[in-house]
């Protein structure tokens, strides 16, 4: 990966540290990967991070101090940082046990008086609460800037997007968004709240059934809502909006007010000055900016996450007949791309890049796709260890009969969000590659086939993916489950399955949707199999008072390929779960790809369901 010099860049930032416009000099400046609205996905315009440090992975925070430039990411992208990181940086790499954390490097090495910047508008509360109580023991002061020294040394900074928004129609969402915000208010409600301010633009999206596209991958548009029982604020450019939208709000018998979004801080400061805010709480999530969180008073501040994630997480019957039919879509595009790089890949013509194009071409052929969810993974050989690895012109590998092939893509219906990782080897890989790829699946059939209590904490579940890695002193650097939208964002809380503990995770519960995604890396190769999986009702032998189960519904089709696999490390109820699953795969997709009349895949995954036998 291309290595940019960014010794320049660091000397003027650091004299501008130096500034007394600052009030007084500062010793330490954090840069973060996120937006205002604490966005995973960003557009270029918010790349700070990315700019100064050369770095372009989706997740990390860097430190820099007039003697020290470090970034800190995580497993995910440690090759990447390594590879994309000048010497002016120190990679520090997260979650390992000898990894100090970024408060844990402050107090250890920086001065009692030391003034530690970051901007407030986009360092979330609770992140800023946390850091400052873990420093401020030994007299480091963390200063809010309302301003970005990134931004005043980016000259060619890109412009702030603003692409059209449009309705969602109520045969995709299920739910009227009148009905949505009545919710809203009842919960609000419950809590003594009479103002709910809303930063999350995925929330956003999902409260108003309205889509956008201004951050690439994901549907959403920027804007701030605020919801008090008797109006529903939407600070947007109102140039971007459809001129099909008033009449939506209408028919979904909403009553919205427009407002300009450079507006959102003087109306919020404006509104609690008022009388509405005397008679109760204020709702807004400590996961918004410190700088929206701060002008509530505390003792008027309810900072629990709004009730939205958990309400857009549990997927009504229309939103999971949406996604399962995404995924048969997709199911069947990936069909035809395998198909096709099998038939062709011994050409030797085919790249990384070109493989992501021709699989993009096949999930454009389906009915009600909008485009990919994600950047295409596309790995050959070396480049499927980099976890997050996307490829770049720089480094574009040939795809070979004699590595593996790792790839992870995912598509935007207008009924649902598909993300799906397949490795595969076209011609013969080692015993070594088959054993991982054996203890991957086995791990990943395992937590498919799991039974679980209603709420159960998915870092409970963790293990049942790793356990027969960690049989023989494997693992993987990342998480095994996250959840998904509805033609939404790809990455979607507020559940997961991890082994790090996931902040306010309401505990798994029937209608989710989440990933089931064990892998394994090294230098030369990777394996990922990922399936998203639905959470539904689960019958048991027994039965406990109060305590029902819940158990996994494999909603992704595309077959495991079955020769990567050691059979006899296979126990019969794993072979029985490959060939059920492979069996729907084929009775599924098999009327989808006959309309295509693709007979090249149809061919391809008759043979790659065929039942494994002993």
């Amino acid at each position: 990966m291309a290595v940019r010099s960014t010794g320049p860049l660091l000397a003027r930032l650091r004299d501008l540290m130096k500034l007394k416009y600052l009030g007084e000099p500062i010793q330490g400046y954090i840069v973060l990967s996120e937006d205002a609205h604490q966005n995973e996905y960003i557009s270029a315009c918010d790349g700070r991070r990315a700019f100064i440090t050369g770095f372009t992975g989706s997740a990390g925070v860097a430190l820099i101090t007039q003697s020290e430039a470090l970034l800190w990411t995580d497993g995910r992208y440690f090759v990447q940082a390594q590879q994309q990181l000048d010497d002016n940086w120190t990679l520090m790499k997260m979650g390992l046990p000898d990894t100090p954390t970024l408060a844990e490097w402050l107090t250890k090495n920086m001065k009692a008086g030391s003034r530690i910047a970051v901007d407030a508008n986009l360092i979330t509360y609770s992140e800023w609460r946390r850091i400052n109580k873990e420093i401020k023991y030994k007299g480091i002061n963390l200063v809010p800037l309302d301003t970005n020294l990134i931004d005043r040394m980016w000259s060619d900074r890109p412009s702030i997007p603003s692409n059209p928004v449009k309705p969602l129609n109520i045969k995709f969402t299920g739910k009227k968004c009148g009905e949505k915000v009545e919710e809203v208010r009842q919960k609000m409600t419950e809590k003594n709240a009479t103002i709910l301010l809303v930063t999350a633009l995925d929330e956003i999206a999902w409260l108003l059934n309205l889509r956008g596209s201004d951050i690439t991958y994901n549907p959403v548009f920027y804007s701030y809502v605020i919801v008090t029982h008797t109006d529903v604020h939407l600070f947007v450019d109102d140039k971007k909006l459809d001129s099909t939208v008033p009449e939506h709000f209408k028919s979904e018998n909403l009553s919205v007010i427009i407002q300009p979004y450079d507006k959102l801080h003087t109306f919020f400061n404006d509104i609690l000055a008022s009388d509405n805010s005397k008679t109760g709480k204020v709702w807004v999530s400590d996961r918004s900016s410190y700088n929206l969180v701060n002008i509530v008073p505390k003792s008027n501040r309810i900072s629990k996450p709004t009730p939205i994630p958990l309400m857009k997480a549990i997927k009504n019957s229309v939103e999971i007949n949406g996604l399962k039919n995404a995924h048969i879509k997709d199911g069947a595009a990936l069909c035809s791309y395998f198909a096709w790089l099998e038939e062709n890949i011994s050409l030797g013509n085919l790249t990384e890049i070109s493989g992501a194009e021709k699989l993009l071409s096949f999930r454009s052929l389906q009915e009600d796709f909008v485009g990919p969810s994600f950047e295409t993974i596309s790995s050959s050989g070396p480049n499927g260890g980099i976890i997050h690895y996307s490829p770049t012109p720089e480094t574009d590998r040939k795809l070979s009969v004699d590595e593996m092939y790792l790839c992870d893509s995912g598509g935007q219906f207008l009924d649902g969000t598909t993300d799906v990782t397949r490795t595969l080897h076209f011609g013969t890989p080692t015993e070594y590659q088959k054993e991982c790829f054996t203890r991957v699946f086995k791990g990943q059939a395992n937590l498919a086939m799991s039974k679980f209590p209603h709420k159960i904490l998915g870092n409970c579940l963790d293990s049942y993916a790793r356990r027969f890695l960690w049989d023989v002193g494997l693992d993987y650097m990342h998480g095994t489950g996250h959840g998904i939208g509805a033609y939404l964002n790809v990455h979607e809380g507020p559940m997961g399955i991890s082994w790090r503990e996931i902040p306010n995770d309401p505990g798994l519960q029937a209608g989710m949707f989440l990933s089931n995604e064990p892998g394994y890396y090294e230098e030369d190769f990777g394996i990922r199999i990922e399936d998203i999986v639905l959470v539904k009702d689960s019958t048991t032998d027994y039965k406990m008072p109060q305590k029902p189960f819940l158990q996994f519904e494999t909603v992704t089709l595309c077959p495991i390929q079955t020769k990567m696999l050691m059979i006899d490390l296979l126990t019969d109820k794993e072979i029985d779960y490959l060939n059920e699953y492979h069996h729907r795969c084929l009775e599924v997709l098999t009327p989808l790809l006959e309309k295509l009349n693709d007979q090249r895949a149809l061919t391809w995954l008759k043979k790659e369901t065929q039942p494994i036998k002993r």
